[in-house]
C-alpha cells in the first residue's frame, strides 16, 4: 500500500473516525472480560463551544482511555453535558429579546422552559461534534445530560436524603447577589478582583452633641442608608468616650449606636467603621454580635428600595453619585482618597456582587466534608500535581454551608412543597396542588419557586450517569472511576463536592470504596503567547477547530501535550502547532521510506534475532522506550511520554537507524536487507502502537498501510506493546553511543568553524580508553559515513595538530586540521566575541543561582532548569576557550 507524498489530515480524519464508530470501538467490551477502567468527562455547558482548555483536557482524557483500552482494560469514557442553569437561561432570554422582543416573564415559566428545551435540542450537542473532530473516543451511546429525566430523579433522591438527615435548611443569610442575573450565587462563583476606588470620608453627627462628628470611610456611599451601627476598636482611645453613644445617619435620620468590636482595624481610615449588616458579610457578623438590626436597601435588580428614602428607585451607581453630592452639600463629606481594594465580581455575569440578606436554601457542609478530607489523607484519592492537595484540604477544613438555591427558571426545581400554613415538605414525587401534606394533612398550595444550583446536580455526575439511584449493571461495573482530569477553577465547585457526594450517596458500596475517582489530575491553564488568560473580552482566544483545520487533529494534540509540563501553565500561540505538524510529517515520511523498501522477504525478529549492530541497538532503544512510555502513561506524565516518543522517533529511528541501515536495504546484501526490513517493521509496528493514544488518526492510517491495507483489525483495539517487545542490549547501545559522540563532536566543529555539513573532513581521535578505540576502529566505515569524514585516525595518545579545531566527546577528543580555506584570524575574532558574550551570560546565571531570594521563591523545576543551563554554558565556554587557545598558539 503506497502513501501520498504528503500527509493531508483532511483526507483521513473523517473516514477514520467513522470507521471507529462503525466498529463500536469506543464502547467497553460486551463480555466484560477486562478489568474496568472508567473516566467521566467533566460535562461542558450545553451552551459551550470547544476552547483550548477543552482541547487540552479532552486530549489528556483521550490519551488515558486509548492507552488503557490497548492495555486490555474494559475502558469506558462517559461523555455528557451540563444544563448550566444561569448560562443557558441567559442565552435563551437574550435570543427571545433580540428575535421576538419578548421576555421570559411575558412568556411564563412553563412556556419559557419549553423554549429552552427547543434551544437545547437544536444547539446543545455542538460541542460533541467538536470533540469528535479532536478524536475523542467517548462512548457516545452513553452520553448523559444533567437535566434529563433520570438525572432529575437522582437529584431529587439526593435532596430528599439530605432533607431527611437534617442537612438541608432554609434561612435568611447574607448571600452573594447577582443583580444582573437576579439570583444568588455561591462563594465559589465569585472572583475577587483588585480595583481602584474612591474612599469617601463621611461625617456622622453625634446625637445630642452639636458640632461633634464621627468620621467613617467607605467605598460604597449608597450603603450608608442601610447603616445600623458604627464600630470602633475597644482599645482605641480616640473613641473611648463615644462607645455606647449614638450618631445620626444623614438623610434617613436614623440614630445608630457606636459599639466596641475587636475586629475593627484602628489603622484603617479613621478607625471608625460604618456597620451595614444587610450589605456586607463582615458587617453581618458584627451586627449579629451586637444585635444590630438588618436593613436591606436594595431591590433584586440593584435599584434602591423605599428604605433608601429620597434615593429610592435609583440604580446603585446613580445613588452613589447622588449620596456623595448630597453629603458634600451638607458639609458632611470630609475628603475623598484613592484606594485599591478587592471587589467581588460574579464570574457568571462579570458584574459586581451585591451582598444582601435573603431567604435561601443551604446544605450543611461540615458533616459531608469529613469523609472527603479523609479520602486524601488515607490515599483513596490522589491529586496530581500534589500541591493541589493542600488547596483541596484547606477549603474542606474551612468549608461554609452551601447556598444551593437560585432564583431562576431553567434548572432542577427544588422538590419542596408548602401547605396553607407555609409548612414545607420534601418529596421524591410531585405533590399535587390540593393534595394532603404528608405531615400536617393540610392542602398543598404551592411548590418552591427556586431551582437548585447547577452544581447540586453535577456533584452526582460520577454515579448518576451510570444509573444511580437504581442498581444498574453499569453502576456495579464502572463505579467508582479511576481518573478525572479537570481545571483548577472547579476544584471546590465540583471536585470536592463530587467526593462528598460519593461518600454520602454511593451506599451500594462499602464506605471505604465510595470515592468517585482514584486520581484527580488538575491540568494546566492555557494562556496566550503573552501569558494572559484567553478571553472573549481580550480577543486573544485560539479556536481549536480552526487549528485542527489548519494543522490536523494529531498535530494539535501532540503540540498541546509537548508544551504542557506538569504544574506549569501553557503559553500558546498559533505558530506553536508547527512542532506537531513537523512531527506528523516526519513519521509519515519515515513510514513511506519503510514501505518503499519492504520489497522482498523480511526476517521475523522474534524468530531470528538480528546480529547487525544497528538492528540490535534500535531494538534495545525500542524496549527502553516502551518501558518508559508505559510507565509515564500509567502515572499520567503526559509530557514525559510524548517527549520520549518524539525523541525516539525523530532521533533514534529517523536520524540514526534509517541512516545506518540504508546501505543494507539498497545494496546487494540479501541477508542483511532481510534482517533490516524485519527490524524496521517490528520497530515501526510498536512505535505506531505507542503513538496511537497521542496521535490517533495518523497512526491508524499508517498502521493499515504497514499491513498492506489488510491490518488484522483497527489499531485502536490492538494490544499495547509488550514489555518484552525486544531485548535490552547494553553492548549495542554502548557501541552506537560512541559513534554518536563522534558525530556530535564533528558537528560541533563544523558549527564552530562554519565548515559545510557535508564537506569531507579529516579527523583524528585521541581516545585513552580501549573500549572507545575498539568501537571506532571496528566501525570505522560507519563512523566515516555518519560523520562525513574523508579519513579517521584513532590513537590512544597524540598531540593536538597545529591549526586544528577540537570537539569534546565522552571518553575522547576529536581534532580536525583546518585547511587554508579557513581564515584563522577571522575565526579567532569570532570565537573571542562568543567567549565574551557567553562569559557575561554565564555570570548572569551564576548571579541568579547565588541569589537566596530566587532559590527560595522560584519553582523547583525553574531552579533546576537554570542549573542545567549553567552547566551547559560552562561546557560550551570551556570548548570555545580551548579552540581559541589552539588558534592563538
Amino acid at each position: 500500500m503506497t502513501l501520498s507524498p504528503k500527509y493531508d489530515p483532511t483526507a483521513h480524519e473523517g473516514r477514520i473516525y467513522e470507521a471507529w464508530l462503525s466498529a463500536n470501538a469506543f464502547a467497553p467490551s460486551a463480555d466484560a472480560k477486562g478489568e474496568p477502567f472508567t473516566i467521566v468527562m467533566p460535562p461542558p455547558n450545553v451552551t459551550g463551544v470547544l476552547h483550548m482548555g477543552h482541547a487540552l483536557n479532552g486530549t489528556f482524557q483521550d490519551i488515558v482511555i486509548r492507552f488503557q483500552r490497548m492495555r486490555g482494560k474494559d475502558a469506558l469514557w462517559l461523555p455528557g453535558t451540563d444544563h448550566a442553569g444561569i448560562a443557558t437561561q441567559a442565552v435563551v432570554e437574550r435570543k427571545l429579546l433580540e428575535e421576538e422582543k419578548t421576555t421570559r416573564q411575558e412568556l411564563g415559566r412553563e412556556a419559557f422552559i419549553e423554549r429552552v428545551w427547543e434551544w437545547k435540542e437544536e444547539h446543545g450537542d455542538k460541542i460533541f461534534a467538536q470533540l469528535q473532530r479532536l478524536g475523542a473516543s467517548c462512548d457516545w451511546t452513553r452520553a448523559r445530560f444533567t437535566f434529563e429525566e433520570h438525572f432529575s430523579r437522582a437529584v431529587r433522591e439526593s435532596f430528599v436524603r439530605l432533607w431527611d438527615k437534617g442537612l438541608v435548611y432554609r434561612g435568611a443569610r447574607i448571600v452573594n447577589w447577582d443583580c444582573v442575573l437576579g439570583t444568588a450565587v455561591s462563594d465559589d462563583e465569585v472572583e475577587m478582583k483588585p480595583l481602584k476606588a474612591k474612599l469617601h470620608y463621611f461625617r456622622y453627627p453625634v446625637e445630642g452633641e452639636a458640632e461633634r462628628f464621627v468620621t467613617v470611610a467607605t467605598t460604597r456611599p449608597e450603603t450608608m442608608l442601610g447603616d445600623t451601627g458604627v464600630a470602633v476598636h475597644p482599645d482605641d482611645e480616640r473613641y473611648a468616650d463615644l462607645i455606647g453613644k449614638r450618631v445620626i445617619v444623614p438623610f434617613v435620620d436614623r440614630p445608630i449606636p457606636i459599639v466596641a468590636d475587636e475586629s475593627v482595624d484602628p489603622k484603617f481610615g479613621t478607625g471608625a467603621v460604618k456597620v451595614t449588616p444587610g450589605h456586607d458579610p463582615a458587617d453581618y457578623e458584627r451586627g449579629a454580635r451586637h444585635n444590630l438590626p438588618v436593613i436591606n436597601i436594595l431591590e433584586k435588580d440593584g435599584r434602591l428600595n423605599s428604605d433608601a428614602g429620597e434615593f429610592a428607585g435609583l440604580s446603585r451607581e446613580e445613588a452613589r453619585k447622588r449620596v456623595v453630592a448630597a453629603m458634600d452639600e451638607r458639609g458632611l463629606l470630609e475628603k475623598i482618597d484613592t484606594y485599591e481594594h478587592n471587589v467581588p465580581i460574579s464570574d457568571r455575569s462579570n458584574t459586581p456582587i451585591e451582598p444582601i440578606v435573603s431567604e435561601q436554601w443551604f446544605v450543611k457542609m461540615s458533616e459531608l466534608a469529613g469523609p472527603a478530607i479523609q479520602a486524601v489523607k488515607d490515599g483513596s484519592l490522589t491529586l496530581k500535581p500534589a500541591r493541589w492537595t493542600k488547596v483541596y484540604l484547606d477549603w474542606l477544613e474551612n468549608v461554609h454551608d452551601w447556598c444551593i438555591s437560585r432564583q431562576l427558571w431553567w434548572g432542577h426545581r427544588i422538590p419542596v412543597w408548602y401547605d396553607e400554613d407555609n409548612v414545607p415538605v420534601a418529596s421524591r414525587d410531585d405533590l399535587e396542588i390540593g393534595s394532603a401534606h404528608p405531615t400536617t394533612g393540610k392542602p398543598i398550595v404551592r411548590q418552591d419557586d427556586d431551582v437548585l444550583d447547577t452544581w447540586a446536580s453535577s456533584w452526582l455526575w460520577p454515579f448518576a450517569t451510570m444509573g444511580w439511584p437504581d442498581a444498574t449493571p453499569d453502576l456495579a461495573r464502572f463505579y467508582s472511576t479511576q481518573f478525572l482530569s479537570t481545571a483548577r477553577d472547579i476544584l471546590y465547585l465540583w471536585v470536592a463536592r463530587m467526593v462528598m457526594a460519593g461518600y454520602e450517596f454511593a451506599d451500594h458500596l462499602p464506605e471505604g470504596e465510595r470515592c468517585p475517582f482514584t486520581t484527580c489530575y488538575v491540568h494546566a491553564t492555557v494562556l496566550d503567547g503573552k501569558g494572559r488568560r484567553m478571553s472573549k473580552s481580550l480577543g486573544n482566544g485560539i479556536d481549536p477547530i480552526e487549528m485542527i483545520d489548519a494543522y490536523g487533529a494529531d498535530a494539535v494534540r501532540l503540540s498541546l501535550v509537548l508544551l504542557t509540563r506538569e504544574g506549569q501553565d501553557v503559553k500558546l500561540s498559533e505558530d506553536r502547532f508547527e512542532m506537531g505538524r513537523r512531527f506528523t510529517n516526519k513519521i509519515w515520511n519515515a513510514t513511506r521510506f519503510v514501505l518503499q523498501n519492504l520489497d522482498g522477504e523480511r526476517d521475523d525478529v522474534n524468530a531470528t534475532p538480528p546480529t547487525a549492530l544497528e538492528d540490535r541497538w534500535i531494538l534495545s532503544r525500542l524496549a527502553r522506550t516502551v518501558e518508559s512510555v508505559t510507565n509515564d502513561l500509567e502515572t499520567y506524565e503526559f509530557n514525559d511520554a510524548a517527549t520520549t516518543l518524539y525523541r525516539f522517533v525523530w532521533n533514534d529511528l529517523c536520524d540514526w537507524y534509517l541512516e545506518l541501515c540504508k546501505s543494507r536495504l539498497t545494496g546487494g546484501d540479501e541477508a542483511g536487507g532481510r534482517a533490516a526490513r524485519g527490524t524496521l517493521v517490528h520497530v515501526l509496528d510498536a512505535t505506531l502502537r505507542m503513538l496511537h493514544p497521542i496521535t490517533p488518526f495518523q497512526t491508524e492510517v499508517l498502521w493499515d498501510a504497514l499491513h498492506g491495507g489488510n491490518a488484522p483489525g483497527l489499531l485502536i483495539t490492538t494490544e499495547w506493546p509488550a514489555a518484552d517487545v525486544a531485548p535490552i542490549d547494553e553492548a549495542a547501545e554502548s557501541e552506537i553511543n560512541v559513534l554518536q559522540e563522534l558525530v556530535h563532536a564533528v558537528r560541533s566543529i563544523r558549527a564552530l568553524t562554519a565548515l559545510g555539513e557535508r564537506k569531507a573532513l579529516d579527523a583524528i581521535v585521541v581516545a585513552p580508553g580501549a573500549r572507545e578505540r575498539d568501537v571506532l576502529e571496528t566501525s570505522a566505515d560507519r563512523a566515516r559515513a555518519m560523520a562525513h569524514l574523508a579519513s579517521l585516525e584513532v590513537h590512544a595518545a597524540a598531540e593536538r595538530p597545529a591549526s586544528s579545531a577540537v570537539g569534546v566527546a565522552t571518553g575522547f577528543e576529536v581534532f580536525v586540521p583546518l585547511g587554508d580555506e579557513v581564515d584563522m584570524g577571522a575565526l579567532a575574532d569570532t570565537l573571542a566575541r562568543r567567549v565574551e558574550k557567553l562569559t557575561k551570560g554565564l555570570a548572569g546565571v551564576r548571579g541568579k543561582l547565588s541569589n537566596q531570594g530566587f532559590l527560595e521563591n522560584a519553582a523547583p523545576d525553574v531552579v533546576d532548569a537554570e542549573r542545567e543551563r549553567m552547566s551547559e554554558m560552562e561546557v560550551e565556554l570551556g570548548l570555545l576557550e580551548r579552540n581559541l587557545a589552539g588558534l592563538l598558539d
